[in-house]
C-alpha cells in the first residue's frame, strides 16, 4: 500500500501560506451557560448526542490536595447552551478526565488518564459498564502511573500513554483483542491520543507523537497512513511557552506532539458524505480532510480570543459545518460554525 509522506512547509508570508489550503470562514461563540458558582477547569472533552445535547468533561470541581487532587466532571448542556445536569457526581472514576463520546444510542462514555479507566453511562446518566481498574485509595504509595519505556505490558485500558496500542471489546464488554506497540513503524504508535471509526468500520487513529493519522480495518489490519501538511505563518505564536524547536524535533529529539499538523483531535462527520477533522497544538488549527487524508480546508490559530484556539483536545462534529472543540488552556468549549465557500 503507499505510504503519503509529505515534507513540512514554513512560509513567511500568511497571504501565501493561505493559498496552499483553502481557509473556511467560520463564527465562533461560547454557548455554554452555567449556573451560578460552577466553573469549567481544562476542558478535554466534548460531545453530542441524537438530540443535540452537549457533553462536557472538565477538569473542574477540583477536590483533595493540591497534589493529586481528583480533577474530573462531566456536565450536560440543551442544545440552546442551558445546563441541564452533572452526571456521574464524585464518581469513583474519577481522577483527570481526558475525553467523552456518545455512541448511536445515546450512551454516554468517558476515559480517565487519571485512573486509567473507561466507564459506559447509559442515557440516564447510570454507571453501566466498568473497564480497568484503579489504583487502590488504601495503598500507601497510590499516585499516578509513570510514561515508562518501553511501556508497561497491556494490563490497563489507558494505552495512550502508559502502553501504545488500540483495544477492542465488543457491545457486551467481552475482550476482543489489541494491536499496535511502541514505535514508528506502520501499526506503531506513539502517543495514540484520539480515534474514530467511520461507516465501513475502519480505525483512525491520532497517532500523535509520530505525526500522523493510522488507518486499520476493524481487525487491525494497517491500510494507510497520513500527514497534516499544510503550510502556516511562520511569525506564529503558540497558545503556550516558547516556540518549539522543530529543526530539533524533526532529527529526532523527542515526540514530534508540538509539530504542525500533529493530530491531537480526530471526528469523523455522520453520513453519507463523511469527512475527518482533526486539530494541531502549534500553530492552533482545525483541519477538514477527506478520509483518504487530502486537506479540505484550514481554520483558526492559537489565542484567547474566540475563533482561537488554546490546545484543542476533543472534537464533536455533529455535521460538517457544525463543530464543538475542548479547550484545554482557554477553560471553555467553541461552538463553530463553518460557511464553506461553494
Amino acid at each position: 500500500m503507499k505510504r503519503l509522506v509529505f515534507g513540512l512547509m514554513l512560509l513567511a508570508s500568511p497571504v501565501l501560506a493561505q493559498e496552499a489550503v483553502p481557509l473556511i470562514p467560520f463564527d465562533g461563540s461560547d454557548p455554554l451557560k452555567l449556573p451560578k458558582d460552577l466553573y469549567l477547569g481544562e476542558v478535554t472533552g466534548v460531545a453530542v448526542n441524537s438530540k443535540g445535547h452537549v457533553f462536557v468533561l472538565s477538569r473542574g470541581n477540583t477536590t483533595g490536595p493540591a497534589y493529586a487532587a481528583a480533577a474530573a466532571q462531566l456536565l450536560e448542556f440543551a442544545p440552546d447552551g442551558a445546563f441541564v445536569r452533572e452526571i456521574g457526581k464524585n464518581l469513583y472514576a474519577w481522577s483527570f478526565g481526558h475525553t467523552v463520546r456518545v455512541d448511536p444510542s445515546d450512551n454516554i462514555w468517558i476515559t480517565d488518564k487519571g485512573s486509567d479507566m473507561v466507564v459506559k453511562f447509559n442515557p440516564r446518566g447510570r454507571v453501566a459498564m466498568v473497564f480497568g481498574r484503579k489504583l487502590e485509595a488504601s495503598d500507601r504509595e497510590t499516585g499516578p502511573l509513570e510514561r515508562p519505556n518501553p511501556p508497561l505490558p497491556h494490563a490497563y485500558i489507558s494505552d495512550g500513554y502508559i502502553n501504545s496500542r488500540v483495544a477492542k471489546v465488543d457491545r457486551n464488554g467481552r475482550w476482543l483483542k489489541s494491536w499496535g506497540s511502541k514505535g514508528a513503524k506502520p501499526g506503531e504508535f506513539n502517543t495514540p491520543h484520539s480515534i474514530a471509526a467511520d461507516a465501513k468500520g475502519n480505525i483512525y487513529v491520532a497517532d500523535r507523537g509520530n505525526r500522523r493519522i493510522q488507518v486499520f480495518d476493524g481487525e487491525g489490519t494497517f491500510q494507510r497512513e497520513f500527514t497534516i501538511d499544510v503550510p502556516y505563518d511562520a511569525t506564529a505564536r503558540p497558545a503556550i511557552g516558547n516556540l518549539p524547536d522543530l529543526a530539533k524535533i524533526e532529527a529526532g529529539g523527542g515526540p514530534k506532539t508540538m509539530m504542525p499538523g500533529a493530530p491531537w483531535a480526530v471526528c469523523i462527520t455522520p453520513g453519507p458524505k463523511q469527512v475527518l477533522y482533526a486539530s494541531d497544538a502549534f500553530p492552533g488549527r482545525v483541519f477538514k480532510l477527506s478520509l483518504d487524508g487530502k486537506v479540505l480546508g484550514v481554520l483558526g490559530e492559537s489565542g484567547k480570543q474566540l475563533k482561537q484556539f488554546g490546545w484543542v483536545h476533543e472534537i464533536a462534529c455533529p455535521s460538517e459545518n457544525l463543530l464543538y472543540v475542548a479547550e484545554l488552556l482557554n477553560w471553555r468549549v467553541q461552538k463553530l460554525v463553518l460557511h464553506p465557500k461553494k
